[in-house]
């Protein structure tokens, strides 16, 4: 049965299909997230007594000390919106091979601390000038390199600083603020429909700004391909995080602005909400 499980200030809940809650007695989410039996242990945690739903001012972003990474222009739409951004540095070529190549682009984007929660804010750089949200599917995987679960991620990115030179990759996308999870992890027995869209919406002054979707079938390389080349030098010992790229690229005049409200929504995934500082 398909389940929810929540970080909050109050410790950890498990949502069931039929929206009630139950309280994780566990206090330790890298143990918790590691249980070899998770999605059972989960499901016999919702035949105890509901309690009370936590209010979504004390959800916490999904994740303990795990590391964050990241895959590039895993979808076509990405491929485009990246040669778009990095034709004048001479770069553009590099984004349609990597797009066609057999390794995939990977690179890390936030320690598990720095990640911002849902209905937290997120932050542009004071120091660029084009900042977009880049809404994800991310990859909840154990330290069995199992995928145990998922979650929506917000890789806010600076596109001109990356287009003006790719070696500035880690200035665009790894500052305080730039990485949101959330709202929960979602958990199945059934692998994700391809047919679920991804919608991306910006709010300004209460109005939409922008908005867009994708489903991810659009995606190019299967999650377990990812996950693969992830882990092919690298240990990690209490699992990993990793935003599987974005197809939902806002246009060239387009920027976040202070104020601005991100929804990033998938069904069943959830959907995660953010203002930017």
């Amino acid at each position: 049965m398909p389940l929810h499980l929540y970080r909050t200030r109050g410790g950890f809940f498990v949502r069931s299909a039929e929206d009630a809650f139950f309280g994780v007695p566990d206090d330790d989410f890298d143990s918790l997230l590691n249980r070899p039996d998770l999605s059972n242990y989960l499901a016999g945690l919702t035949r105890t007594q509901p309690v009370p739903a936590p209010l979504p001012d004390a959800w916490l972003a999904p994740v303990g000390t795990q590391e964050i990474w990241a895959a590039g222009v895993t979808y076509e739409r990405s491929r485009e919106g990246r040669r778009e951004e990095a034709r004048e540095s001479g770069a553009a070529d590099f984004y349609s091979r990597v797009y066609d190549a057999p390794r995939p682009e990977l690179f890390f984007k936030s320690p598990g601390w720095r990640a911002v929660g849902p209905n937290a804010t997120i932050k542009i750089r004071r120091d660029a000038c084009w900042n977009v949200p880049e809404p994800e599917l991310v990859l909840v995987i154990n330290r069995d390199r199992q995928i145990v679960g998922y979650t929506l991620g917000n890789d806010v990115s600076s596109r001109d600083i990356e287009g003006e030179n790719p070696l500035y990759l880690p200035q665009a996308k790894v500052y305080d603020g730039s990485c949101a999870l959330g709202p929960a992890i979602y958990l199945s027995d059934e692998p994700l429909d391809p047919g679920i869209e991804i919608r991306l919406t910006v709010e300004r002054a209460g109005q939409a700004a922008f908005t867009g979707s994708v489903a991810l079938s659009k995606i190019r390389r299967p999650f377990e391909e990812l996950v693969e080349y992830l882990f092919r030098e690298l240990t990690f010992p209490a699992g990993a995080f990793l935003l599987t790229g974005t197809g939902i690229v806002p246009p060239h005049d387009f920027t976040l602005a202070s104020g601005d409200v991100v929804r990033i929504a998938a069904e069943p995934i959830g959907e995660l909400i953010n203002r930017v500082a």
